[in-house]
């Protein structure tokens, strides 16, 4: 990958710099968000150089004064004051398209107290997804179009796309750089160097962890576990720690955006729902460094091709919740006693529900959709859709409100 890949932020920039004096970016370290982010830029100030984080923290006023605008100001954390700056700055002028900030890091939010409320409006970039990599980023969310539309908005993929292509879908990753190598081995290389510089560099860096054998450790039960609901005893007696150093582990991480927590949903007919979040690596292709895998042992591991596969297709529709209009959250459901299950459900501000269930069978049957037709019962026409995603090529009807859609059509439709 070499050309410039149009990214779901390219057109939410625009929106957003065009009515609003600032924006924010936040993401994962090297998702992509400079490199689309000076774009939109008429001067940048990158504050991982030492020498201009050092002007900028001397006279945060000052530095940004004269400058081409909008000024990017890059890892605006690594010199906090400058959000100040900014605050005052718009304060006094207020004019559209005025700065871009981006970040790394969500805890930093907090930190800084947050001064710019109703002046800086905040966006989240995650790593490519695939109607990014494949598809029209440019059209309104998926989400979005499910809500509006129902089953007219899926059609059949417009290539050819099986298990083997998935696989390799989410090993490669989304990670710009990580594409943009030759070679497996080159992409093995610079994803284990993102896993090293995370423990070793990123995560130190915000002052929480101070060993970073065991945050390695424990980012591997969270990648063995991703897409599952494991007991917080499970990952933290796994990696010896107690419960108190688990809890900042995953805080970190979730403000690395590394991992996310998925809240199981609180639907007022589950009065025995489990309540634990299910774990997300943010990114499938993580998993090939964590746990040493690669296509061959994915294909021969039917737990782990499940995971693999749950993990991707969450990755699509984490970052199509992002860019809805409409607003919308994405849980998991499960009932106590283990008959129910819902591998992911998106719920709407205005209450409606998208339902999906993941398969890695190319030919689903109505048997394969029974939780959601459970689901579709007790919701009624709060069910906007339910969704059997797997990796065959067709997509089709299983019963009312129920559709069967290959994973490529997520990106494809």
């Amino acid at each position: 990958m070499s050309a410039y890949l149009a990214r779901f932020l390219d057109s939410e920039l625009r929106e957003v710099m065009a009515s609003h004096p600032a924006a924010l970016v936040v993401g994962p370290r090297a998702c992509g968000k400079t490199t689309t982010t000076r774009r939109h830029s008429g001067s940048v100030l990158r504050l991982d150089v030492p020498a201009q984080a050092a002007v900028v923290a001397a006279d945060p006023d000052a530095a940004l004064r004269g400058l081409d605008e909008p000024v990017l100001i890059d890892e605006w954390q690594l010199v906090p004051e400058v959000l100040g700056a900014v605050k005052r700055t718009v304060d006094d002028d207020p004019r559209p398209g005025r700065f871009v900030l981006t970040g790394s890091s969500q805890a930093d939010l907090t930190t800084s107290g947050w001064p710019a409320t109703g002046r800086i409006v905040r966006l989240t970039m995650f790593p490519l997804v695939g109607r990014e990599r494949h598809g029209d980023p440019t059209s309104a969310s998926l989400v979005d179009r499910i809500l509006s539309d129902g089953t007219d908005v899926f059609g059949n993929p417009t290539s050819s796309w099986d298990l083997h292509n998935y696989v390799d879908e989410a090993l490669t990753s989304g990670w710009p750089e990580a594409l943009r190598v030759s070679g497996d081995r080159a992409r093995d290389r610079w994803l284990t160097g993102y896993v090293d510089h995370l423990v070793t560099r990123e995560a130190p860096s915000l002052g929480v962890m101070r060993d970073p054998g065991r945050m390695r450790k424990y980012l591997h039960v969270l990648a063995a576990n991703t897409g599952g609901v494991p007991t917080h005893k499970l990952l933290y007696d796994a990696v010896g720690i107690d419960r108190s150093t688990a809890v900042n582990y995953d805080n970190l991480l979730d403000s690395l955006m590394i991992t996310q927590r998925v809240p199981a949903w609180a639907g007022n007919f589950m009065d025995r729902a489990v309540r634990l979040p299910k774990r997300y690596l943010i990114d499938p292709g993580l998993l090939a460094p964590l746990l040493r895998v690669d296509h061959r042992r994915t294909l021969r591991d039917s737990d782990l091709l499940g995971r693999i596969l749950d993990t991707l297709v969450a990755a699509q529709f984490r970052a199509e919740c992002a860019i809805s209009i409409v607003g919308a959250d994405m849980y998991h459901l499960r009932d106590a006693n283990g008959r129910h299950e819902i591998d992911l459900l998106i719920e709407a501000r205005d209450g409606q529900v998208i339902a999906i269930e993941i398969k890695a069978t190319a030919a689903p049957s109505r048997t394969d959709a029974r939780h959601l037709e459970w689901l579709r019962e007790r919701l009624g026409a709060r069910l906007a859709l339910g969704l059997l995603v797997h990796s065959g090529p067709r997509v089709f009807g299983l019963s009312e409100r129920i559709l069967a859609v290959p994973i490529a059509s997520l990106w494809s439709s």
